[in-house]
């Protein structure tokens, strides 16, 4: 059964039916949505259990599984070559989780819009869209089609954060545009390099399959990205050039200090279930990228760039903490607490062990759901008063006793308390990080220490906003009127809330579910680039 073509192209049968159906029937688009995505989930369960974790991926498409490959576009283009583009999709153990995690998001994003009121039938057909995307980038393995899914996701997160967003939505979604469009106009000149210095052994046409572009053998002598650093472009390595255009597009999504400023834009106007996807699933994307293509297809220019890297990590960390530190819009302090903790990423993938990789495996996807969980927090209370400044709330606790339950956990949880998912992957990245200067990559012990201060500063942060805002004498800007709005969470609340809580509980405890599966290709893609060092 093609059963990754199914979780990918499944949204686009939910968009078709929810076009078809006449305006009357809207009150279905909302169940069609739901129905689609709970079997996307199902399925990326099913790939999830019939994992086989011994099989390694990364440049060998033997060790990729459910793969699928059809011929797609061949052209004899003369003195050019031939060209060649496959329908070339499979996962490792690198994207699996992603997947699962992508899927789980999606329902939880599916649940958040159940009160979307305005153009119902625009709104669920672009979030199914979009949905179909977000699958394909994390299982395409030809970079066109990579391309192709990259670029279509833009679209349908353009138009929900600028016609469904708050009041300065047209900006927050302009900036979106530009950011991501500037970073994908520079990546597709190195995917044209790419497939000009590249071919397939069997065929000898020129090709956009990226496990033949980890492959130093199949780079033609004389080629623009011709292993050896023989090419240069204004005198720097063309190897060194698009290692560096291409970790930008993807740090970008990351988002990287100082490319980050489009996320709390992005995410104050964004409405809820568009804030869960962008924290979610758009941010891994970027740290999917980094590693499938960038660390896969120029291992050696990774293995010369990862002091800076780990410092660019570093950075984030601290300056994504103290922005968080200074906010006053609860939406705002979440979105830099994301740059915080999407930085122990870059500075886990910087370390090049072992430890590092996995913790910036399993950081991308406890940060997948917990930030997913406190964005959807966030929305329960401003869908009551539409106001999400921490200083025009006190003593809730007393008013939402079991709201105040869920922040409490889900805050502990981000924090890296001992017990929940976070702790595991940001210990991961400091052991990694620290482990990194005696393995011989490169990187110096004091950005494990300078991570270890985010840590602090994400405590800080979030503990303070839980005793502004949770404790204490009750004051409410809107008086009475707001007492009597800010209901507890109600049941649909609490379904969306309590598997994800939980979920931060049970990887906290069995980290083993995640790292079992994308153990055998992480050790492959250390030994892959360390060979360089």
């Amino acid at each position: 059964m093609p059963i990754l073509s199914l979780l990918i192209f499944l949204p686009l049968l939910a968009t078709a039916l929810i076009l078809a159906l006449p305006t009357r029937y809207k009150s279905s688009y909302k169940y069609i949505a739901l129905a689609i995505t709970a079997i996307q989930f199902v399925l990326a369960g099913l790939c999830y259990a019939h994992f086989d974790a011994s099989k390694t991926g990364i440049q060998d498409l033997g060790g990729y599984q459910f793969v699928e490959q059809l011929s797609w576009i061949r052209l004899d283009l003369g003195s050019i070559g031939k060209l060649e583009i496959d329908y070339l999709i499979g996962i490792d153990g690198i994207s699996m989780p992603l997947l699962l995690l992508s899927a789980f998001v999606m329902l939880m994003a599916i649940g958040a819009s159940w009160n979307i009121q305005k153009s119902p039938k625009g709104y669920f057909a672009l979030l199914m869209v979009l949905n179909m995307a977000v699958m394909g980038i994390f299982c395409a393995l030809d970079f066109f089609l990579f391309y192709l899914f990259y670029e279509v996701m833009l679209l349908p997160l353009y138009f929900l954060i600028g016609i469904w967003g708050g009041a300065r939505r047209e900006y927050a979604a302009i900036k979106f545009f530009l950011y991501t469009l500037f970073g994908s106009v520079f990546m597709l000149l190195i995917i044209v390099g790419l497939y000009f210095s590249v071919i397939n052994p069997m065929t000898g046409a020129h090709t956009f399959n990226m496990i033949h572009m980890m492959n130093p053998q199949n780079y033609l002598e004389g080629s623009i990205f011709e292993w050896g650093g023989y090419q240069e472009i204004l005198g720097i390595s063309a190897r060194l050039v698009g290692f560096i255009v291409l970790f930008f597009a993807f740090a970008i999504k990351v988002p990287i200090v100082p490319l980050h400023t489009w996320l709390p834009d992005a995410h104050v106007e964004a409405p809820t279930p568009v804030s869960i996807i962008l924290a979610g699933i758009l941010l891994k994307i970027g740290g999917y990228g980094i590693i499938r293509i960038c660390y896969s297809i120029f291992p050696d220019m990774a293995a010369l760039s990862n002091w800076w890297l780990g410092l660019i990590g570093v950075v984030s960390i601290i300056y994504g903490a103290l922005n968080a530190l200074s906010q006053k819009d609860l939406k705002r302090m979440i979105a830099y607490s994301s740059v915080s903790h999407m930085g122990f990423v870059l500075l886990g993938i910087a370390s090049l062990t072992a430890e590092g990789i996995s913790g910036a495996m399993f950081q991308m996807i406890s940060h997948g759901f917990l930030s997913a969980a406190l964005f959807f927090l966030v929305g329960v209370v401003y869908d009551r008063v539409h106001d999400r400044n921490i200083y025009s709330f006190r003593g809730l606790a007393q008013i939402m006793p079991k709201y105040t339950g869920y922040v409490a956990v889900a805050f502990f949880a981000s924090l890296g308390l001992p017990g929940f998912s976070a702790f595991i992957g940001e210990a991961f990245v400091i052991i990694g990080s620290f482990n990194s200067e005696s393995v011989g990559t490169g990187l110096p012990r004091w950005m494990a220490l300078a991570g270890s201060v985010g840590i602090l500063l994400s405590a800080a942060y979030l503990l303070w906003t839980l005793q502004r805002m949770f404790f204490g004498q009750i004051r409410l800007r809107g008086g009475e009127s707001w007492s009597n709005a800010l209901t507890d969470v109600n049941p649909r609340e609490q379904v969306i809330l309590f598997p994800t809580l939980a979920l931060a509980l049970l990887l906290g405890i069995m980290p083993a579910l995640v790292f079992n599966n994308l153990n055998a290709s992480v050790l492959n893609l250390v030994s892959f680039i360390q060979q360089f060092i």
